[in-house]
């Protein structure tokens, strides 16, 4: 008998990991065999529980999905993460999948969608849900265009960050961009909302961890 897909579970709502665990519960080739509410936790737990598939939510405090996507892609090649989130804007979408992601689903998936699209990304193949693959496809169809990194940062907005990554102080990015210390203030708070850190220090390793800086 082939054993059970093991599933890891990360979202910071526990009514809907309770929900989705009883869902689960009645398929017996599925086997929730971990539920954490962080990202930065399920990159610990993959390596305890060794699952086959992480269901990942995207936007969570601290690290997010989209990040510790990228991490588990890295250093646990044989685990597949499949989106699961409410998020269904192109951003989040296509910065998943650069991540590594072998598919997204949106939570208002049917039951039958999710089940298949957990069974499918266990296999290798790569899913997405019926209501992101029309703009899946259009966009592999468009001609290629480069998606910035950050994709949650606006443009100015990802410049105040790389400069201040690389050591430049508020009255120096203030003085090169042509703006007020207030206005880079203002900025600098928009990023650490975005990105959900708390400092400076954290903004910046967000950013060598994206890339956006070597």
């Amino acid at each position: 008998m082939t054993r059970p897909i093991r599933l890891l579970l990360v979202d910071d709502h526990p009514l809907f990991t309770e929900g989705l665990q009883e869902l689960l519960a009645f398929h017996d080739d599925l086997d929730v065999v971990g539920v954490t509410d962080s990202a930065a936790k399920a990159l610990t737990e993959i390596g305890r529980l060794r699952p086959d598939v992480v269901l990942m939510d995207l936007q969570m405090p601290g690290l997010d999905g989209i990040t510790a996507t990228r991490r588990i892609t890295a250093h646990h090649p044989a685990t597949a993460v499949l989106a699961l989130t409410m998020s269904d804007d192109d951003a989040s979408v296509f910065a998943v999948l650069r991540a590594g992601a072998r598919g997204y689903v949106l939570k208002g998936a049917h039951q039958a969608e999710l089940v298949a699209a957990i069974r499918a990304v266990s296999r290798g193949e790569a899913v997405f849900g019926a209501q992101v693959a029309d703009r899946v496809l259009a966009r592999f169809a468009a001609p290629a265009t480069e998606a910035p990194v950050l994709p949650q940062l606006t443009d100015r907005e990802r410049q105040v960050l790389a400069m201040l990554a690389t050591g430049h102080t508020t009255s120096d990015i203030a003085a090169r961009l042509v703006m007020s210390p207030k206005t880079v203030r203002n900025h600098l708070s928009n990023i650490f909302a975005k990105l959900h850190v708390v400092d400076r220090t954290q903004a910046i390793l967000r950013a060598r961890e994206a890339g956006l800086i070597d």
